[in-house]
C-alpha cells in the first residue's frame, strides 16, 4: 500500500460528527483496520473534531474544521485543524488529579493522548496531529 492522503472539510456543527464517523468507518472497511485500531481511531478523532467544533471554533457555523489523513502499511495519521484562537496545552488541567476528578470536562485531550501512539498540538493549538500504529 502506498501513502494515501485524503482530506475533508466540515462546518462547525456537532451534527457533522456523524460525517467523520462515516469517514472512519469507510477507512476501516477500505484498509481493513484491526478492530482495536478502529476503536482507538474512532474515539480519538471524534474527540478531536468535537473539540475543534466546540472549543476551537466555538460552534460558529461560519468556521470550518479541516480533517486530513494519511495511511500506509505501518500507520494512519490524522490532522484536525480548526479556525479558532488556539490554546495553551500546558494550561489544560490534569483530569486524574483529585481536585479535577468531579469535573465533567477536560478529559478529551487526556483521552486522545492515551489512544494515539503519537500526538502533537501545532499552530498554537489550532491543529492536532494523531498517529496510530497499524503493526
Amino acid at each position: 500500500m502506498h501513502n494515501t492522503l485524503e482530506s475533508l472539510t466540515i462546518q462547525s456543527e456537532v451534527a457533522n460528527i456523524s460525517v467523520v464517523e462515516r469517514l472512519i468507518d469507510d477507512i476501516s472497511s477500505k484498509f481493513q483496520l484491526h478492530d482495536e485500531v478502529y476503536g482507538k481511531v474512532l474515539l480519538a478523532v471524534v474527540e478531536g473534531v468535537n473539540n475543534a467544533i466546540v472549543h476551537g471554533n466555538k460552534l460558529d457555523e461560519s468556521k470550518s474544521v479541516h480533517i486530513q489523513y494519511t495511511i500506509n502499511e505501518s500507520f494512519i495519521e490524522f490532522s484536525i485543524k480548526d479556525e479558532g484562537q488556539g490554546f495553551d496545552i500546558d494550561a489544560i488541567p490534569d483530569p486524574t488529579k483529585p481536585e479535577n476528578l468531579e469535573k465533567t470536562h477536560g478529559r478529551g485531550i487526556f483521552l486522545m493522548n492515551h489512544l494515539a501512539d503519537e500526538i502533537a498540538f501545532l499552530e498554537g493549538g489550532n491543529t492536532v496531529v494523531m498517529k496510530f500504529n497499524l503493526l
